[in-house]
């Protein structure tokens, strides 16, 4: 029998600023779409929180037999100008500096993304779209914007007409809660205003000059889709022109997920999603990450200690435990001081959960497991509440602690449901990795022998045998173990 029969989850639903009953379009079927990198650069911390966000609600989703079709988009087109010139193509820009022609940099990121993925143990997509292979899609809902006077052509762009859009009775800022008379133009690309008819209106398609590279023939000339366009029309080529979720930061909300619902009411003449959702901030020692300031870390940097914040390496699982114990529509705020806690926290868990196979069971029960197996469903009914989950399976510790102190007992039947689930919410749905040598007591032997080899090398260094030190040195790197040597001593990375 499909669990989810059995469970009634409910949504934070931005739209209406309201918790609703989840109940999926068609019965047993879930088409979520949640928007993806662009892939110009590296994936920050803030993108790998809003996407593990979105794996756990897919992995609960699966757990209760849903199913769900996952859609999550790669933004590959070089569309997104400041103003208009080709200068400030990020893409080009990058691919200038690295001397890569622009889709060497789509391919080098985007491999980029799926290793950092990976290594924080996503489940991938169903499908994952790019844009530049669906610019027939683009063109088309393009045109047909312009058909039904919801768009016009100016100087070989396109613009979506907001103005035109309202006149209909439809009202864009529905879902960020703006009135357009308070509105300036506010989009990634800030056109030059001449080709508008009003500021308000944003690109569907622009114009091209012959220096820029990732440009596309189209009915207006030759040139390349606007930002907002390609979400819409992904997600209704896979999903429908109405689905269950659509997902994303809570920095996407305007102006892009405001111009999905106007493009896609005003093409279908429908509301293309019934639970909009999304995910709040990262911060790092309580300030917000930004490159420019320099309180910016990328997600392998935490990985593997090669970080100016944060004593030692942490593993995945610690940094995925961290993240889940912040509800996803709360500011996260990661720090030193929080990851040594998380990696403490997930160590008990973690001993706990390996102490399970060595209970001893009785003919009778003391402890309640099916009441606190539905304490974590209710946790994760509750708009998917990761925090709550995590203080009911520490609960659950405590009930293991207590049967292995023979402070309570607990028959065969009832250690097999603490056992499924364990496995269930730790593996299944938080996407813990058990499946290898990951507790961090592990890395932690690691540590403790590669910095006894340090000691091994300042000796050597301080009785000049260099000899002994570059060997070191050497075999540790050969090992993927980079030393950095600093007024302070030597500290390392993994790579």
């Amino acid at each position: 029998m499909e669990r989810y029969k059995n469970q009634k989850i409910k949504v934070y639903n931005t739209l209406s600023g309201e918790k609703e009953n989840f109940e999926p379009i068609t019965e047993g079927n879930v088409g979520m779409y949640v928007c993806g990198p662009t892939v110009y650069s590296n994936v920050h911390l803030g993108n790998v929180r809003t996407f593990m966000s979105f794996d756990v609600i897919y992995r609960y989703l699966l757990h209760l037999n849903y199913k769900v079709r996952y859609v999550r988009n790669i933004t590959d087109a070089g569309h997104l100008t400041d103003d208009g010139n080709i200068e400030n193509d990020r893409f080009v820009k990058q691919s200038r500096l690295e001397k890569l022609e622009p889709m060497e940099i789509v391919q080098k990121y985007t491999v980029d993304f799926h290793k950092v993925l990976d290594t924080f143990n996503f489940l991938p997509p169903t499908i994952e779209p790019t844009a530049t292979g669906h610019i027939l899609e683009q063109i088309e809902l393009t045109q047909k914007l312009i058909n039904l006077g919801f768009a016009y052509e100016s100087k070989g762009s396109v613009y979506f007409d907001v103005q035109a859009y309202n006149a209909k009775g439809l009202h864009y800022g529905e879902l960020s809660n703006r009135n357009i008379d308070d509105m300036i133009a506010n989009t990634r690309e800030l056109d030059g205003q001449s080709e508008k008819r009003n500021p308000q209106d944003f690109a569907l398609w622009k114009n091209a000059s012959p220096a820029h590279i990732m440009r596309w023939n189209s009915p207006w000339g030759a040139g390349f889709p606007g930002w907002h366009l390609e979400c819409t029309a992904m997600s209704t080529k896979y999903l429908g022109e109405t689905f269950d979720i659509h997902g994303g930061g809570m920095d996407l909300k305007f102006p892009h997920h405001e111009c999905e619902v106007a493009q896609s009411k005003a093409g279908y003449g429908c509301s293309p999603v019934k639970y909009w959702m999304h995910t709040n901030m990262l911060t790092m020692n309580g300030l917000r990450m930004s490159k420019s300031t320099g309180n910016y870390i990328l997600p392998m940097e935490l990985v593997t200690g090669n970080n100016d914040f944060f004593e030692k390496p942490f593993h995945p699982n610690i940094v995925r435990f961290c993240f889940l114990q912040a509800h996803y529509r709360s500011v996260l705020d990661i720090s030193n001081d929080a990851m040594l806690a998380s990696e403490k926290g997930f160590n008990r868990i973690s001993d706990g959960f390996k102490s399970l196979a060595n209970l001893e069971t009785n003919t009778i029960s003391s402890i309640d497991v099916m009441a606190w197996q539905k304490s974590c469903y209710d946790a994760m009914n509750d708009d998917f509440n990761t925090p709550i989950l995590i203080a009911q399976l520490f609960e659950g510790v405590k009930f293991i602690n207590l049967i292995k102190d023979k402070k309570e007992t607990i028959t065969e039947a009832d250690l097999t449901l603490l056992k499924e689930t364990f496995t269930w919410f730790l593996i299944d749905v938080l996407g813990l990795n058990f499946n290898e040598n990951t507790v961090n007591n592990d890395s932690s032997k690691l540590n403790g022998v590669v910095n006894m080899l340090i000691e091994m090398r300042k000796e050597a260094r301080d009785n000049k045998n260099w000899a002994l030190s570059d060997e070191i040195r050497d075999r540790l790197l050969a090992l993927g173990i980079q030393l950095k040597d600093g007024k302070d001593g030597t500290s390392f990375s993994i790579n």
